[in-house]
């Protein structure tokens, strides 16, 4: 016996799973932004480490943009 899938359910999953990948990549990036000047010296912040935390904050927001696009089920 062969079950139906929710089309929508199904969509809704991938895109939980790739806002997720990009949340968790983001926050990486927003991590070694944080924590490379802490390792090294705290007066070592420049403009590179400026970019991985926007880069993160980035990678963030289209997360964000992309649980945006979820779908609901007709009533």
């Amino acid at each position: 016996m062969q079950t139906l899938r929710d089309p929508i359910a199904s969509w809704n999953e991938r895109l939980k799973l790739v806002a997720a990948f990009l949340n968790a990549i983001g926050l990486g990036m927003i991590g070694f932004a944080v924590l490379k000047p802490l390792t090294e010296d705290i007066t070592s912040i420049s403009l590179v480490t400026v970019w991985w935390g926007l880069a993160g904050l980035a990678f963030h927001a289209i997360s964000l943009y992309v649980l945006g696009k979820m779908r609901k089920a007709a009533p």
